[in-house]
């Protein structure tokens, strides 16, 4: 399998070149220059592992939430690759990314998978995903809420005996060690955003069920409608 995966939603700007098993990286923090780095970083992983773009199987992209920007970034990026090397694309859901990274913490089997982002103007989207099996995180709903919305579903599943995993910067914006009476610290990844090597893992599985689209669905999820936040009068 041969896969390509781009991820610009958050803080961090990441591709992943996924070769016959072999992962091979790019990655870079960056606040604003994501449109200029991305590119860069596909051509210098396409030369590192001698192939080109038409001779992979498939364009993955974090389709978001995240950043507006972001997120139109890696679509728009994914849409016009794809196009031009006549390939499939797979969307796949930056919190599902994230949820593999929490998933990552500890091998215990029955625990759920809490992704958390911060969405700005207060809020934070999240979504609660069933325990990984085989290495796989399944979709799951996902939601634009006040932090608090998210800590009181938190407080109930504690007192419901429910556990879970966390990963996700939206914790760390928003919680600090509120967070704990629900999710202990050593089962936290509080800083964590997406990254393109979960992308291409989460992909790899899709692809396999078949789940691969055309290159004009290449498209963004914002999860919110209201992308300004205006002055209450």
């Amino acid at each position: 399998m041969r896969l390509l995966a781009l991820d610009t939603a958050s803080g961090q700007c990441s591709a992943a070149l996924l070769i016959d098993g072999q992962l091979l990286l790019r990655e870079q923090a960056t606040a604003r220059e994501h449109a200029r780095l991305i590119l860069p970083m596909v051509q210098s992983l396409l030369a590192e592992a001698g192939c080109t773009l038409g001779s992979l199987q498939a364009i993955a992209f974090g389709r978001g939430p995240g950043s507006f920007t972001g997120v139109r970034i890696a679509a728009s990026v994914t849409q016009g690759l794809a196009f031009a090397a006549d390939l499939p694309v797979l969307p796949v859901s930056d919190l599902r990314a994230l949820a593999l990274q929490a998933a990552g913490l500890e091998t215990t089997a029955g625990l759920s998978l809490l992704a958390c982002m911060d969405a700005r103007m207060h809020e934070v989207y999240w979504s609660l995903h069933p325990p990984a099996e085989n290495g796989a995180v399944a979709d799951a709903p996902e939601q634009v809420t006040a932090p608090s919305v998210l800590l009181q579903f938190l407080v109930e599943q504690a007192h419901s005996g429910a556990q879970c995993l966390a990963a996700g910067c939206g914790l760390a914006a928003y919680f600090g060690d509120d967070l704990a009476f629900g999710v202990p610290v050593q089962r936290q990844l509080p800083r964590a955003e997406p990254h393109a090597r979960e992308i291409a893992r989460l992909a790899l599985a899709d692809y396999a069920a078949g789940l691969a689209l055309p290159a004009e669905a290449a498209i963004p999820v914002y999860v919110r409608d209201q992308v300004v936040q205006t002055p209450r009068a």
